[in-house]
């Protein structure tokens, strides 16, 4: 019987699931889950979800502070609710995502990620289990520097650029995500151009940075992250993990064509990519040289801001 791509791929890879809807996570048994606030956004809409968000408004509806202090509370509550849900059906790890808003505050990042890893060690979840996501700024980096020492773990999210992973390396962080999908959204508006296999750069964009980690000796982890298409999941085969939606898990799970391991890390030591000197000033002008890696973050941070707005919203609505 001929075994299908995605528990192929899962012998080469950690396959997370790209979701905020459990019965996904059920059905393709992934290592890992990962969460942002436009998954969860969306799972407050279903049916399903319902009882969840109010129970965290519930639980926060009587919290000292104005409404808007205590919206902030519930979603914070709404996060965290879900993630203990998902722990119980992944093994690993789930990814919960600091408000993007406060992507370039330093202090406010790290006071939010204790905060997070607080109330899941109060629901009683070791802080092992916990991925703390930052966006991928400057700050981003700093702060994930000072919570990892902590022992809290961080993912760093909307990674466009090699500049981007080496300051978030440096900084020691336990995972990186590369978003392939939106690199290549933004090479085919900008050339017009279809991009297949091997020639994607969202693609080669996870390569050059899986490379310059192994060769440099860095072990924080690369997650692909953010795919269009089959293609690009089974071009990064044997990068450390990736995270993948629902809709592409069926695809591979459908599909029984064979996975060759197309990222190793023996090989990656033999790459010839240049260490990379970076501090602030450096970091910032290479990112702003970057036209995708500077739109697309920009962008990145407005849409996850923007869903955040929408959550507080509708928790403001029931308060």
């Amino acid at each position: 019987m001929s075994v299908n791509a995605l528990d192929q791929l899962k012998k080469f890879t950690t396959v997370v699931a790209d979701t905020g809807d459990f019965a996904s996570m059920k059905e393709y048994a992934p290592q890992d889950a990962t969460t942002n606030p436009t998954l969860i956004e969306k799972a407050t809409e279903m049916a399903a979800y319902q009882a969840l968000l109010e129970k965290a408004v519930a639980e926060g509806k009587g919290a000292a502070g104005s409404k808007e202090e205590r919206a902030r509370a519930i979603i914070d509550r709404l996060l965290i609710l879900f993630g203990c849900e998902i722990l119980k059906i992944v093994p690993g790890r789930v990814s919960t995502e600091v408000d993007a808003r406060l992507s370039f505050d330093v202090q406010a990042t790290v006071e939010k990620a204790r905060h997070l890893i607080g109330m899941y060690q109060a629901a009683g979840i070791d802080r092992e289990r916990i991925l703390i996501k930052i966006a991928a700024t400057w700050e981003g980096a700093q702060a994930a520097k000072i919570v990892q020492k902590e022992g809290i773990q961080c993912n760093l999210t909307l990674m466009f650029s090699l500049a981007q992973a080496v300051a978030c390396a440096e900084a020691g962080a336990r995972l990186i995500s590369p978003f392939v999908g939106r690199i290549y959204d933004w090479f085919k508006k900008s050339t017009g151009k279809e991009y297949k296999g091997a020639e994607d750069p969202g693609v080669q964009s996870v390569q050059q940075i899986y490379a310059y980690y192994k060769k440099y000796g860095y072990p924080t982890q690369v997650m692909g992250a953010s795919f269009r298409n089959m293609g690009q999941i089974l071009e990064l085969a044997g990068c450390d993990l990736l995270t993948i939606s629902p809709n592409l898990l069926a695809e591979l799970k459908a599909s029984t064509g064979p996975v060759a391991k197309k990222l190793d890390a023996e090989a990656a030591k033999k790459d010839p990519i240049a260490k990379l000197p970076l501090d602030e000033k450096t970091f910032r002008f290479l990112l702003n040289e970057d036209a995708m890696a500077t739109e697309k973050l920009a962008e990145g941070i407005r849409l996850f801001s923007a869903d955040i707005v929408k959550l507080e919203k509708k928790i403001l609505a029931k308060i």
